[in-house]
């Protein structure tokens, strides 16, 4: 076995670096390094003062102790019988020595001391961070155990309102969100499939009847294949818009510059034979609107929203379009229609995908149920905010405001 290996398997069998195990070395390192550095103060402040105080007593002569022979006064060294006699160098020195072993003593006894407090320190760090951290455990056994079958839990973290309680409150949040999101994608998926399931049964009836005829002819077969490709351009178009609502949903993958109104204008050009068909009076005030973005998304974006004010209004109604720049720099598109009067409570539904607004709105078969939500993707990819409005006489009022043009 190579020497790397040995380190491995070393590696491999030493106590993982956890949260818990740095924060109690970082407790105990702090304690230690505190401690010695009060105890290196206090010996240095203690040697001082003791040592400031001797020879102060010993150069004044004070009367600390017996006075032995000769003419000065001298402090009588501990442990001495009276009566002996010492010269006043001999006393300092002796009074020095004792003070030495007097201020090493308490060193030592003060090194003890801080060992075994580290220890404590050390103990009681690995218990205290064992306690900070147990809110971080229930959020990551739960993080564990959430899938997305049983997106419905949440943490509820009880406690003080600490930056662990806001993180546990955040990740309660996104647990919302994300409940949210699947839930939209299965019903997505749900309707998607219903939507698309439809126009292939009726493909496979028509064929059906058909091929079950006994006396058809050319004419029939050819009547049942134009309405077999009639089906199957319903369905291009589903898919396109499918793929379309999805591009929206991944966001933009560049920024160019683009004028709304230019847009605006060439979409009505190529809707205006089918307002006119409808018997639909379009009125426009198109000024300047410089927008940042995808340029084919926001031709997607403002089709939809003339073809839903178009398919969703009544015979000799009216289409107003409208771009403008406000003193903000937004650029804002406006569509407003005619038609029949729509719930307030209705609108935020009419954003959701394959939902359409009730029956008695003279709306046609055409329709997917995409559009609006189509435009929604599109202005949020965009950065851009819809306000929806239900006009007291009927139809609708969408502006759509974009942020100012980088």
């Amino acid at each position: 076995m190579s020497v790397a290996a040995d380190l491995r398997d070393l590696r491999d069998r030493l106590p993982k670096r956890s949260v818990r195990l740095r924060l109690t070395l970082l407790y105990g390192t702090l304690f230690l390094v505190s401690g010695a550095a009060l105890l290196a103060i206090n010996y240095i402040l203690v040697s001082h003062q003791y040592t400031s105080k001797f020879f102060f007593s010993t150069a004044t002569g004070d009367p600390g102790g017996v006075i032995i022979g000769g003419s000065s006064s001298v402090p009588a060294p501990v442990g001495l019988p009276p009566g002996v006699g010492l010269s006043k160098s001999q006393v300092i020195a002796g009074a020095r020595n004792t003070s030495t072993a007097a201020l090493r003593q308490l060193l030592l006894q003060s090194a003890i001391a801080l060992a075994i407090m580290a220890v404590a320190s050390i103990w009681l760090g690995w218990l205290i961070a064992g306690r900070a951290l147990r809110p971080l455990r229930t959020i990551t056994n739960a993080a564990r155990d959430i899938s997305a079958s049983n997106l419905h839990r949440r943490l509820a973290l009880d406690g003080p309102d600490d930056e662990v309680r806001q993180l546990a409150n955040t990740f309660d949040d996104l647990l919302g969100r994300l409940e949210m999101s699947f839930e939209a994608q299965r019903q997505f998926v749900a309707n998607a499939s219903h939507e698309l399931r439809t126009p292939l049964t009726l493909e496979r009836t028509l064929v059906e009847v058909a091929l079950a005829d006994p006396e058809a002819t050319i004419d029939t077969l050819r009547a049942t294949c134009e309405r077999v490709l009639g089906v199957g351009e319903q369905q291009e178009r589903l898919i396109e818009a499918l793929l379309t609502l999805s591009r929206s949903q991944r966001g933009l993958d560049s920024h160019e510059p683009f004028d709304l109104a230019e847009v605006a204008t060439e979409i009505l050009e190529t809707r205006g034979p089918d307002a006119a068909s409808r018997g639909l009076y379009v009125d426009t005030a198109l000024n300047p609107a410089a927008v940042s973005g995808d340029q084919r998304l926001g031709e997607r974006l403002v089709a939809n929203l003339v073809d839903n004010a178009a398919r969703h209004n009544v015979p000799g109604g009216r289409i107003d379009v409208a771009t403008t720049t406000t003193k903000a720099g937004r650029a804002v598109l406006t569509v407003l229609n005619t038609g029949p009067v729509i719930s307030p409570d209705e609108l935020d539904r009419l954003y959701q995908p394959f939902q359409r607004a009730s029956a008695d709105r003279n709306g046609d078969e055409d329709g997917l149920g995409l559009g609006l939500s189509i435009v929604q993707a599109i202005s949020a990819a965009h950065g851009a905010t819809i306000a929806t409005r239900a006009r007291p006489n009927g139809g609708l009022e969408i502006a759509v405001t974009f942020p100012p043009a980088t």
